[in-house]
Protein backbone atom coordinates (compact mmCIF):
# COMPACT_ATOMS: atom_id res chain seq x y z
CA UNK A 1 0.00 0.00 0.00
CA UNK A 2 2.82 2.11 0.72
CA UNK A 3 4.52 1.96 -2.57
CA UNK A 4 1.04 1.98 -4.31
CA UNK A 5 0.77 5.97 -2.17
CA UNK A 6 4.41 6.68 -3.28
CA UNK A 7 3.61 5.39 -7.04
CA UNK A 8 0.68 8.01 -7.09
CA UNK A 9 2.06 11.02 -5.41
CA UNK A 10 5.33 10.33 -8.31
CA UNK A 11 2.50 10.40 -10.88
CA UNK A 12 0.30 13.09 -9.53
CA UNK A 13 3.88 15.53 -9.52
CA UNK A 14 5.15 14.63 -13.04
CA UNK A 15 1.30 15.30 -14.12
CA UNK A 16 1.53 18.56 -12.38
CA UNK A 17 5.11 19.84 -13.42
CA UNK A 18 3.18 18.94 -17.08
CA UNK A 19 0.45 21.17 -16.15
CA UNK A 20 2.01 24.14 -16.13
CA UNK A 21 2.64 25.78 -19.74
CA UNK A 22 4.10 29.01 -20.23
CA UNK A 23 2.81 30.77 -23.51
CA UNK A 24 5.78 31.95 -24.84
CA UNK A 25 3.89 35.89 -25.67
CA UNK A 26 3.60 36.02 -21.85
CA UNK A 27 7.06 36.86 -21.58
CA UNK A 28 7.24 39.81 -24.34
CA UNK A 29 8.29 36.82 -27.34
CA UNK A 30 7.87 37.90 -30.94
CA UNK A 31 6.79 35.75 -33.54
CA UNK A 32 7.61 37.99 -36.42
CA UNK A 33 10.99 36.54 -37.36
CA UNK A 34 12.79 39.87 -37.02
CA UNK A 35 12.82 40.57 -33.46
CA UNK A 36 15.61 39.40 -31.70
CA UNK A 37 14.24 37.12 -28.45
CA UNK A 38 17.10 36.06 -26.88
CA UNK A 39 16.86 37.76 -23.68
CA UNK A 40 12.86 37.67 -23.84
CA UNK A 41 13.09 33.66 -23.93
CA UNK A 42 16.09 33.52 -21.79
CA UNK A 43 13.94 35.41 -19.12
CA UNK A 44 11.18 32.86 -19.52
CA UNK A 45 13.02 29.66 -19.25
CA UNK A 46 14.78 31.18 -15.92
CA UNK A 47 11.73 32.04 -14.89
CA UNK A 48 9.79 28.85 -15.46
CA UNK A 49 12.82 26.99 -13.65
CA UNK A 50 12.62 29.77 -10.59
CA UNK A 51 9.18 28.03 -10.33
CA UNK A 52 9.68 24.54 -9.99
CA UNK A 53 9.25 23.79 -13.90
CA UNK A 54 7.21 23.30 -16.56
CA UNK A 55 6.95 24.41 -20.01
CA UNK A 56 7.69 26.94 -22.40
CA UNK A 57 5.18 26.76 -25.71
CA UNK A 58 5.70 28.69 -28.50
CA UNK A 59 2.83 28.58 -31.05
CA UNK A 60 2.61 29.39 -35.14
CA UNK A 61 5.63 32.04 -35.76
CA UNK A 62 9.27 32.08 -36.17
CA UNK A 63 10.77 33.57 -33.27
CA UNK A 64 14.62 34.58 -33.91
CA UNK A 65 16.59 34.29 -31.12
CA UNK A 66 20.52 34.10 -30.20
CA UNK A 67 22.08 31.08 -27.98
CA UNK A 68 19.65 30.70 -25.05
CA UNK A 69 20.82 28.09 -21.85
CA UNK A 70 18.08 25.83 -20.43
CA UNK A 71 17.50 25.17 -16.89
CA UNK A 72 16.51 22.39 -15.00
CA UNK A 73 12.69 20.68 -15.43
CA UNK A 74 12.36 23.10 -18.14
CA UNK A 75 10.89 21.84 -21.66
CA UNK A 76 10.75 24.12 -25.00
CA UNK A 77 7.43 22.96 -26.51
CA UNK A 78 7.20 23.72 -30.42
CA UNK A 79 3.82 23.45 -31.49
CA UNK A 80 3.19 22.68 -35.27
CA UNK A 81 4.14 25.69 -37.09
CA UNK A 82 6.88 27.08 -34.72
CA UNK A 83 10.08 27.71 -35.23
CA UNK A 84 12.75 29.14 -33.67
CA UNK A 85 15.30 30.38 -36.07
CA UNK A 86 18.73 31.03 -34.78
CA UNK A 87 20.01 34.45 -35.53
CA UNK A 88 22.82 35.45 -38.29
CA UNK A 89 24.76 37.24 -36.54
CA UNK A 90 27.41 35.55 -35.21
CA UNK A 91 27.86 37.88 -31.84
CA UNK A 92 24.70 36.13 -30.47
CA UNK A 93 26.29 33.25 -29.57
CA UNK A 94 29.19 32.60 -27.84
CA UNK A 95 31.70 32.38 -30.46
CA UNK A 96 34.81 31.35 -28.04
CA UNK A 97 32.91 29.25 -25.65
CA UNK A 98 33.95 25.81 -25.80
CA UNK A 99 29.88 24.96 -25.79
CA UNK A 100 28.98 27.49 -28.79
CA UNK A 101 25.06 26.36 -29.52
CA UNK A 102 21.95 27.90 -30.38
CA UNK A 103 20.17 25.84 -27.43
CA UNK A 104 22.67 24.66 -24.80
CA UNK A 105 21.93 22.80 -21.32
CA UNK A 106 25.12 22.20 -19.32
CA UNK A 107 25.16 20.12 -16.29
CA UNK A 108 21.00 20.62 -16.05
CA UNK A 109 18.62 17.42 -15.23
CA UNK A 110 15.17 16.87 -16.52
CA UNK A 111 15.02 18.89 -19.85
CA UNK A 112 13.33 18.76 -23.18
CA UNK A 113 12.42 19.79 -26.68
CA UNK A 114 9.00 18.01 -27.72
CA UNK A 115 6.53 18.79 -30.47
CA UNK A 116 6.08 18.72 -33.87
CA UNK A 117 7.41 22.13 -34.81
CA UNK A 118 10.90 23.46 -36.02
CA UNK A 119 14.39 24.64 -35.11
CA UNK A 120 16.16 26.32 -37.89
CA UNK A 121 19.60 26.99 -37.22
CA UNK A 122 20.48 29.52 -40.71
CA UNK A 123 23.84 27.83 -39.89
CA UNK A 124 25.00 28.96 -43.69
CA UNK A 125 24.37 32.42 -43.33
CA UNK A 126 25.95 32.39 -40.11
CA UNK A 127 28.77 31.20 -41.06
CA UNK A 128 29.17 33.26 -43.87
CA UNK A 129 29.07 36.40 -41.55
CA UNK A 130 31.18 35.05 -39.69
CA UNK A 131 34.07 34.46 -41.86
CA UNK A 132 33.13 38.00 -43.31
CA UNK A 133 34.18 38.66 -39.39
CA UNK A 134 37.20 36.55 -40.12
CA UNK A 135 38.41 38.17 -43.46
CA UNK A 136 38.19 41.63 -42.05
CA UNK A 137 40.46 40.82 -39.08
CA UNK A 138 37.88 41.61 -36.67
CA UNK A 139 38.30 37.51 -35.51
CA UNK A 140 41.34 35.93 -35.42
CA UNK A 141 40.62 32.37 -36.90
CA UNK A 142 42.71 30.20 -39.31
CA UNK A 143 39.88 29.53 -41.49
CA UNK A 144 41.19 26.39 -42.38
CA UNK A 145 39.72 25.06 -46.00
CA UNK A 146 38.31 28.51 -45.92
CA UNK A 147 35.86 28.21 -43.55
CA UNK A 148 35.34 29.17 -39.69
CA UNK A 149 36.64 27.00 -37.02
CA UNK A 150 33.79 24.30 -36.17
CA UNK A 151 34.36 25.48 -32.34
CA UNK A 152 32.86 29.27 -33.46
CA UNK A 153 29.97 27.82 -35.55
CA UNK A 154 26.95 27.71 -34.10
CA UNK A 155 25.50 24.05 -33.30
CA UNK A 156 21.80 23.67 -33.13
CA UNK A 157 21.43 21.96 -29.33
CA UNK A 158 24.50 21.18 -27.68
CA UNK A 159 24.12 19.41 -23.97
CA UNK A 160 26.42 18.79 -21.83
CA UNK A 161 26.56 16.41 -18.60
CA UNK A 162 22.75 16.49 -18.43
CA UNK A 163 20.60 14.01 -16.77
CA UNK A 164 17.19 12.82 -18.32
CA UNK A 165 16.98 14.80 -21.80
CA UNK A 166 14.09 13.89 -23.89
CA UNK A 167 14.02 15.04 -27.34
CA UNK A 168 11.01 14.08 -29.14
CA UNK A 169 9.03 14.88 -32.09
CA UNK A 170 10.82 18.14 -33.56
CA UNK A 171 12.78 19.35 -37.19
CA UNK A 172 16.47 20.07 -36.52
CA UNK A 173 17.53 22.12 -39.72
CA UNK A 174 20.99 24.29 -40.88
CA UNK A 175 23.12 23.98 -38.29
CA UNK A 176 26.63 25.85 -38.79
CA UNK A 177 28.15 22.69 -37.37
CA UNK A 178 27.11 19.54 -35.61
CA UNK A 179 23.38 19.70 -35.75
CA UNK A 180 22.89 18.31 -32.18
CA UNK A 181 25.86 17.29 -29.77
CA UNK A 182 25.04 15.16 -26.31
CA UNK A 183 27.84 14.57 -24.56
CA UNK A 184 28.44 13.00 -21.04
CA UNK A 185 25.01 12.76 -20.61
CA UNK A 186 23.11 10.01 -18.66
CA UNK A 187 18.96 8.55 -19.52
CA UNK A 188 18.38 10.49 -22.65
CA UNK A 189 15.74 10.15 -24.96
CA UNK A 190 15.54 10.85 -28.71
CA UNK A 191 12.63 9.60 -30.42
CA UNK A 192 10.73 10.51 -33.81
CA UNK A 193 13.07 13.62 -34.89
CA UNK A 194 13.87 14.72 -38.18
CA UNK A 195 17.15 15.93 -39.68
CA UNK A 196 17.43 18.05 -42.50
CA UNK A 197 20.93 19.52 -41.94
CA UNK A 198 23.06 19.92 -45.07
CA UNK A 199 23.07 23.87 -44.94
CA UNK A 200 27.46 23.91 -44.29
CA UNK A 201 30.55 21.75 -43.82
CA UNK A 202 30.69 19.54 -40.54
CA UNK A 203 27.12 19.13 -40.68
CA UNK A 204 26.94 15.75 -38.26
CA UNK A 205 23.31 14.86 -37.90
CA UNK A 206 23.84 13.09 -34.55
CA UNK A 207 26.46 13.14 -32.40
CA UNK A 208 26.46 11.42 -28.59
CA UNK A 209 29.46 11.72 -26.71
CA UNK A 210 30.38 9.20 -24.19
CA UNK A 211 26.66 9.01 -23.02
CA UNK A 212 25.09 6.47 -20.73
CA UNK A 213 21.71 5.18 -21.23
CA UNK A 214 20.71 6.59 -24.30
CA UNK A 215 17.84 5.24 -26.81
CA UNK A 216 17.42 7.04 -30.24
CA UNK A 217 14.44 5.47 -31.96
CA UNK A 218 12.05 6.44 -35.29
CA UNK A 219 14.15 8.95 -36.32
CA UNK A 220 15.24 10.61 -40.06
CA UNK A 221 18.55 11.93 -40.60
CA UNK A 222 19.55 13.98 -43.57
CA UNK A 223 22.94 15.11 -43.22
CA UNK A 224 25.67 16.58 -45.20
CA UNK A 225 28.41 14.65 -42.74
CA UNK A 226 28.16 11.50 -40.23
CA UNK A 227 24.60 10.23 -40.06
CA UNK A 228 24.54 8.80 -36.59
CA UNK A 229 27.54 9.04 -35.17
CA UNK A 230 29.14 8.01 -31.49
CA UNK A 231 32.53 9.75 -29.92
CA UNK A 232 34.05 9.53 -26.99
CA UNK A 233 36.21 12.73 -26.21
CA UNK A 234 37.21 11.96 -22.41
CA UNK A 235 39.70 8.78 -21.30
CA UNK A 236 37.63 8.63 -18.27
CA UNK A 237 34.17 8.02 -20.03
CA UNK A 238 32.49 5.92 -22.70
CA UNK A 239 29.45 5.54 -25.11
CA UNK A 240 27.72 2.90 -23.08
CA UNK A 241 24.15 1.19 -22.90
CA UNK A 242 23.03 2.65 -26.34
CA UNK A 243 20.16 1.88 -28.44
CA UNK A 244 19.60 2.68 -32.07
CA UNK A 245 16.83 1.18 -33.71
CA UNK A 246 14.17 2.17 -36.39
CA UNK A 247 15.98 5.04 -37.82
CA UNK A 248 17.19 6.13 -41.49
CA UNK A 249 20.39 8.16 -42.23
CA UNK A 250 21.42 9.85 -45.75
CA UNK A 251 24.74 10.85 -45.69
CA UNK A 252 27.88 12.68 -47.66
CA UNK A 253 30.12 10.92 -45.06
CA UNK A 254 28.97 7.47 -43.31
CA UNK A 255 25.99 6.09 -42.31
CA UNK A 256 26.30 5.12 -38.70
CA UNK A 257 29.96 5.75 -36.92
CA UNK A 258 31.70 4.89 -34.29
CA UNK A 259 34.33 7.35 -33.78
CA UNK A 260 36.74 9.07 -35.09
CA UNK A 261 37.72 10.92 -31.66
CA UNK A 262 37.65 7.27 -29.80
CA UNK A 263 39.34 7.79 -26.00
CA UNK A 264 37.40 5.80 -23.75
CA UNK A 265 35.40 3.95 -26.03
CA UNK A 266 32.12 2.20 -26.29
CA UNK A 267 30.34 -0.45 -24.30
CA UNK A 268 27.20 -2.46 -25.06
CA UNK A 269 25.65 -0.83 -27.99
CA UNK A 270 22.79 -2.05 -30.08
CA UNK A 271 21.83 -0.78 -33.47
CA UNK A 272 18.71 -2.66 -34.50
CA UNK A 273 16.40 -2.51 -37.82
CA UNK A 274 17.68 0.78 -39.48
CA UNK A 275 18.17 1.75 -42.72
CA UNK A 276 20.83 3.94 -44.31
CA UNK A 277 20.98 5.23 -48.27
CA UNK A 278 22.86 7.59 -50.39
CA UNK A 279 25.98 7.44 -48.31
CA UNK A 280 29.80 8.19 -49.35
CA UNK A 281 31.66 6.17 -47.15
CA UNK A 282 30.40 3.30 -44.84
CA UNK A 283 26.98 2.13 -43.97
CA UNK A 284 28.25 1.07 -40.47
CA UNK A 285 31.88 2.04 -39.12
CA UNK A 286 33.63 1.34 -35.73
CA UNK A 287 36.48 3.62 -35.36
CA UNK A 288 38.88 3.66 -32.82
CA UNK A 289 42.39 5.31 -33.29
CA UNK A 290 42.56 6.94 -30.05
CA UNK A 291 43.06 4.68 -27.26
CA UNK A 292 39.25 3.94 -27.15
CA UNK A 293 38.45 0.01 -25.96
CA UNK A 294 34.86 -1.31 -27.84
CA UNK A 295 32.91 -4.21 -26.70
CA UNK A 296 29.44 -6.09 -26.82
CA UNK A 297 28.17 -4.55 -30.29
CA UNK A 298 25.17 -6.09 -31.81
CA UNK A 299 24.03 -4.55 -35.31
CA UNK A 300 20.74 -6.42 -36.26
CA UNK A 301 18.61 -6.17 -39.19
CA UNK A 302 20.91 -3.04 -41.16
CA UNK A 303 19.27 -1.93 -44.90
CA UNK A 304 21.88 0.01 -46.53
CA UNK A 305 21.39 1.02 -50.61
CA UNK A 306 23.57 3.12 -53.03
CA UNK A 307 26.51 3.26 -50.38
CA UNK A 308 30.27 3.78 -50.97
CA UNK A 309 31.32 0.88 -48.62
CA UNK A 310 29.13 -1.62 -46.16
CA UNK A 311 31.36 -2.36 -43.54
CA UNK A 312 34.98 -1.18 -41.73
CA UNK A 313 36.47 -1.91 -38.59
CA UNK A 314 39.66 -0.23 -37.47
CA UNK A 315 42.40 0.19 -34.63
CA UNK A 316 44.25 2.59 -35.22
CA UNK A 317 47.18 4.63 -33.46
CA UNK A 318 47.02 8.13 -33.38
CA UNK A 319 46.85 9.64 -30.42
CA UNK A 320 46.68 7.31 -27.99
CA UNK A 321 51.20 8.00 -26.77
CA UNK A 322 51.33 4.45 -26.84
CA UNK A 323 48.00 3.06 -25.23
CA UNK A 324 46.55 1.63 -28.28
CA UNK A 325 42.16 0.64 -28.45
CA UNK A 326 40.52 -2.64 -28.79
CA UNK A 327 37.54 -4.26 -30.70
CA UNK A 328 36.80 -7.34 -28.74
CA UNK A 329 33.23 -8.45 -29.40
CA UNK A 330 31.01 -7.27 -32.85
CA UNK A 331 28.57 -9.00 -34.10
CA UNK A 332 26.43 -8.41 -37.47
CA UNK A 333 23.56 -10.03 -38.61
CA UNK A 334 20.47 -9.54 -40.92
CA UNK A 335 22.53 -7.31 -43.50
CA UNK A 336 21.43 -6.22 -46.51
CA UNK A 337 23.84 -4.31 -48.35
CA UNK A 338 24.05 -2.31 -51.77
CA UNK A 339 27.32 -0.14 -53.09
CA UNK A 340 27.07 1.74 -55.24
CA UNK A 341 29.28 1.90 -58.49
CA UNK A 342 29.02 6.26 -58.89
CA UNK A 343 29.73 8.54 -56.43
CA UNK A 344 26.50 8.17 -54.20
CA UNK A 345 26.69 11.32 -52.17
CA UNK A 346 26.57 13.08 -56.04
CA UNK A 347 24.24 16.35 -55.79
CA UNK A 348 25.11 17.10 -52.32
CA UNK A 349 25.94 20.54 -51.86
CA UNK A 350 28.87 19.57 -49.64
CA UNK A 351 30.25 16.14 -51.13
CA UNK A 352 32.66 13.32 -49.60
CA UNK A 353 36.45 14.53 -50.74
CA UNK A 354 36.89 13.99 -54.48
CA UNK A 355 40.54 13.12 -53.21
CA UNK A 356 39.38 9.24 -52.96
CA UNK A 357 38.33 8.75 -56.21
CA UNK A 358 39.02 7.45 -59.00
CA UNK A 359 39.56 4.02 -57.80
CA UNK A 360 38.53 0.52 -57.90
CA UNK A 361 35.57 -0.58 -55.46
CA UNK A 362 36.54 -1.14 -52.01
CA UNK A 363 35.77 -4.54 -49.68
CA UNK A 364 34.55 -4.41 -46.60
CA UNK A 365 37.27 -4.67 -44.09
CA UNK A 366 38.44 -5.64 -40.32
CA UNK A 367 41.90 -3.92 -39.99
CA UNK A 368 43.65 -4.41 -36.98
CA UNK A 369 47.80 -3.27 -36.13
CA UNK A 370 50.46 -6.04 -35.96
CA UNK A 371 50.18 -7.11 -32.52
CA UNK A 372 46.58 -5.71 -31.78
CA UNK A 373 43.84 -7.82 -33.31
CA UNK A 374 40.24 -7.09 -33.86
CA UNK A 375 39.06 -10.19 -31.92
CA UNK A 376 35.34 -12.17 -32.00
CA UNK A 377 34.02 -10.52 -34.95
CA UNK A 378 31.11 -12.45 -36.28
CA UNK A 379 28.72 -12.20 -39.51
CA UNK A 380 25.64 -13.99 -39.33
CA UNK A 381 22.80 -13.85 -42.36
CA UNK A 382 24.79 -10.88 -44.22
CA UNK A 383 24.78 -10.04 -48.36
CA UNK A 384 27.25 -7.61 -49.80
CA UNK A 385 26.16 -6.77 -53.38
CA UNK A 386 29.18 -4.70 -54.91
CA UNK A 387 29.54 -3.60 -58.67
CA UNK A 388 32.52 -5.15 -58.78
CA UNK A 389 34.16 -4.57 -62.01
CA UNK A 390 38.08 -4.28 -60.49
CA UNK A 391 40.19 -3.48 -63.50
CA UNK A 392 43.93 -4.79 -62.78
CA UNK A 393 45.27 -2.58 -65.89
CA UNK A 394 43.68 0.28 -63.73
CA UNK A 395 45.87 0.06 -60.59
CA UNK A 396 46.34 -3.38 -59.28
CA UNK A 397 47.24 -5.10 -55.62
CA UNK A 398 47.31 -8.78 -56.11
CA UNK A 399 47.53 -11.56 -53.24
CA UNK A 400 51.52 -12.42 -53.48
CA UNK A 401 53.17 -12.19 -49.81
CA UNK A 402 55.16 -9.61 -51.33
CA UNK A 403 52.12 -7.36 -52.78
CA UNK A 404 49.71 -8.26 -49.32
CA UNK A 405 53.30 -7.14 -47.30
CA UNK A 406 53.72 -4.08 -48.79
CA UNK A 407 49.97 -2.54 -47.78
CA UNK A 408 51.00 -0.02 -45.07
CA UNK A 409 49.38 0.18 -41.09
CA UNK A 410 48.70 3.70 -42.05
CA UNK A 411 48.40 3.49 -38.02
CA UNK A 412 48.46 7.11 -37.55
CA UNK A 413 46.63 8.27 -40.15
CA UNK A 414 42.42 9.13 -40.44
CA UNK A 415 40.76 5.92 -40.60
CA UNK A 416 38.68 5.56 -43.33
CA UNK A 417 38.06 2.63 -45.60
CA UNK A 418 38.90 4.36 -48.77
CA UNK A 419 42.68 5.29 -46.59
CA UNK A 420 44.37 2.56 -48.30
CA UNK A 421 43.36 3.83 -51.86
CA UNK A 422 43.03 0.07 -53.43
CA UNK A 423 42.88 -3.77 -51.79
CA UNK A 424 43.34 -7.08 -53.39
CA UNK A 425 39.40 -8.02 -52.18
CA UNK A 426 36.10 -7.45 -53.89
CA UNK A 427 34.21 -8.73 -50.85
CA UNK A 428 35.50 -8.51 -47.56
CA UNK A 429 39.70 -8.06 -46.56
CA UNK A 430 41.03 -8.86 -43.18
CA UNK A 431 44.04 -8.23 -41.59
CA UNK A 432 45.45 -8.48 -38.13
CA UNK A 433 42.25 -10.47 -36.72
CA UNK A 434 41.70 -13.51 -34.29
CA UNK A 435 38.40 -15.67 -34.37
CA UNK A 436 36.22 -14.39 -37.22
CA UNK A 437 33.48 -16.26 -37.90
CA UNK A 438 31.16 -15.78 -41.23
CA UNK A 439 27.87 -17.59 -41.26
CA UNK A 440 25.65 -17.68 -44.16
CA UNK A 441 27.42 -14.91 -46.15
CA UNK A 442 26.55 -13.95 -50.03
CA UNK A 443 28.93 -11.47 -51.81
CA UNK A 444 27.17 -10.85 -55.29
CA UNK A 445 29.57 -9.02 -57.31
CA UNK A 446 27.28 -7.52 -60.45
CA UNK A 447 30.75 -7.52 -63.12
CA UNK A 448 33.66 -9.65 -62.96
CA UNK A 449 36.66 -8.75 -60.61
CA UNK A 450 39.88 -9.35 -61.39
CA UNK A 451 40.60 -9.55 -57.64
CA UNK A 452 39.12 -12.70 -55.24
CA UNK A 453 36.23 -11.93 -53.11
CA UNK A 454 38.27 -12.74 -49.57
CA UNK A 455 41.55 -11.84 -48.47
CA UNK A 456 42.56 -12.40 -45.17
CA UNK A 457 46.10 -11.82 -43.99
CA UNK A 458 47.51 -12.26 -40.26
CA UNK A 459 44.61 -14.01 -38.90
CA UNK A 460 44.10 -16.51 -36.08
CA UNK A 461 40.95 -18.55 -36.75
CA UNK A 462 38.76 -18.14 -39.15
CA UNK A 463 35.28 -20.09 -39.61
CA UNK A 464 33.70 -19.65 -42.53
CA UNK A 465 30.16 -21.32 -43.02
CA UNK A 466 28.10 -21.44 -45.63
CA UNK A 467 30.01 -18.39 -47.62
CA UNK A 468 28.71 -18.11 -51.13
CA UNK A 469 29.81 -16.18 -54.26
CA UNK A 470 28.19 -14.83 -57.42
CA UNK A 471 30.73 -13.30 -59.97
CA UNK A 472 29.72 -13.35 -63.58
CA UNK A 473 31.65 -15.41 -65.57
CA UNK A 474 34.55 -16.51 -62.38
CA UNK A 475 36.78 -19.21 -62.24
CA UNK A 476 38.97 -17.82 -60.03
CA UNK A 477 39.68 -19.21 -56.27
CA UNK A 478 37.63 -16.99 -54.18
CA UNK A 479 38.90 -17.21 -51.04
CA UNK A 480 42.78 -16.30 -50.81
CA UNK A 481 44.43 -16.71 -47.22
CA UNK A 482 47.85 -15.51 -46.24
CA UNK A 483 49.57 -16.23 -42.75
CA UNK A 484 46.21 -17.71 -41.34
CA UNK A 485 46.02 -19.97 -38.86
CA UNK A 486 42.88 -22.41 -37.60
CA UNK A 487 40.68 -22.70 -41.02
CA UNK A 488 37.74 -23.73 -41.10
CA UNK A 489 35.55 -23.64 -44.53
CA UNK A 490 32.54 -25.08 -44.85
CA UNK A 491 29.72 -25.07 -47.14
Amino acid sequence: MKKFILSALAVLCAMQLGAKDYNASLFGIKSNGTTLNTSSIQKAIDYIHSEGGGRLVFYVGRYLTGSINLRSNVTIQLNEGAVLLGSTNPYDYPIDSSYCALVRAVKVDNVAITGKGVIDGQGREASYNLLDQIQKGIINDPAKYDRPDGSRRARTLYFRECKDVTIDGITLKNSGDWVQTYDQCDRLKINGITVDSKAYWNNDGLDIVDCRNTTVTNSFIDATDDGICLKSHSHEHMCENIEIRNCVARSSASGIKFGTVSAGGYKNIRIINNKVYDTFRSAFTIATPDGGVVENILVDSLYAYNVGNAIFLRIGNRWTKGSVGSIDGVTIRNMYCELSDGKPDAGYEYEGPVEDLPRNISPASIVGLKGYDIRNVKLENVTIVTPGGGNPYYTKVGTSAKELDAIPEMADRYPEFSQFKELPAWGFYIRHAKDIAFDNVKFIAKNRDYRPAIVTDDVKGLSLADVTFEEPGAKKKQIHTYQTTNIQINK
